[in-house]
């Protein structure tokens, strides 16, 4: 049987050996453009992907494929009614990413809470070393403390983050995609809260649902921290709310269009003290990324033993 990986560059540096040595050809390619794909896939029984789109066009390049293993959790990049139709196998990988992604998020929440940046940059500035007193107060700094932590989509990555948050002392309010489970309405949840943090799937109900309706409910002197998709928030009403101090800030790892451009209005707003922007890296650290590598692993070794292990399947 003949695999391919389609976009091994994703992952970095993770070693992939334990992935191309379980068939007995595993090509590697560290991208692919969709004008690629026909020729790429041609020959392959198995696809590994983890952002390149397929669909029915795809499959019809590749006659004997029959698995397709995400790198990934979301499945958005997978036709899933086409390869069922085609009886493709779908499998993908769950939870592997969650201490980064938690960890990532409440580091976004304490950079935010402390300027952390600002002060970081001030001491290169040399603004330390001239001061007239032992530290420099120059940034507002608030505790997490007492603070109210909104989360929207109380899946893997919201409970675990609401864990932690807990541990910092902080008030947990709950809301399943836009279904909030521990208050009257989300117009009353985010009234409330200090600060907001997507974890959410990005579907109908959920495009779009930070905008400048949204915002304006939430209180002046609170903080946004999406890092589930970008397509949940709309930048230009999330510019608007920051610069006109809606809200006092937002740190956000996801944009609609990835990699990020110079048309998009928070990459132009990205000068804005009150805005930190990563780049999608949130599920990046090592540990996470070789569970990754694990869990494809175990998908394939799992069908070849006729088993499929992490369908996924059309919802």
């Amino acid at each position: 049987m003949k695999g391919v990986i389609l976009d091994a560059n994703s992952l970095g540096d993770v070693n992939l050996e334990p992935i191309i040595t379980c068939l007995d050809h595993f090509q590697v390619y560290q991208s692919s453009n969709q004008d690629q794909i026909e020729t790429r896939i041609a020959d392959a029984d198995i696809i590994l992907t983890n952002k390149t789109e397929l669909g029915r066009k795809e499959f019809a390049y590749s006659p004997r494929l029959k698995l397709i293993s995400v790198m990934a959790t979301g499945t958005n990049n997978i036709d899933l009614l086409a390869a069922e139709e085609l009886n493709i196998q779908v499998s993908n990988a769950v939870a592997y990413a969650t201490p980064s992604v938690v960890q990532h998020t409440i580091n976004l929440m304490l950079c935010l809470s402390t300027h952390l940046i600002d002060y970081i940059h001030d001491t290169r500035q040399g603004l330390w070393q001239t001061s007239n007193s032992f530290c420099r107060l120059d940034h507002s700094i608030v505790e997490l403390s007492g603070k109210k932590l909104g989360v929207i989509g109380y899946g893997e990555l919201g409970k675990n983050v609401a864990k932690v948050a807990e541990a910092f002392g902080m008030e947990i309010l709950i809301a399943q995609d836009t279904t909030v489970t521990r208050d009257t309405s989300m117009a009353h949840l985010l009234a409330k809260v200090d600060y907001l943090s997507l974890h959410c799937p990005l579907n109908d109900k959920t495009t779009m649902m930070i905008n400048k309706t949204t915002l304006s409910q939430m209180k002046p002197t609170a903080f946004l921290i999406n890092t589930a998709r970008g397509g949940l928030v709309n930048s230009n009403d999330l510019v608007h709310a920051l610069e006109q101090g809606i809200i006092a800030g937002a740190a956000i790892d996801v944009l609609s269009a990835e990699p990020a451009n110079e048309s998009e209005p928070l990459i132009q707003a990205s000068h804005l003290k009150n805005l930190l922007i990563t780049p999608h890296n949130a599920w990046g650290a090592i540990e996470s990324r070789n569970r990754l590598v694990k869990q494809t692993r175990e998908n394939i070794d799992a069908f070849l033993a006729g088993k499929i292990l992490r369908r996924v399947t059309p919802s």
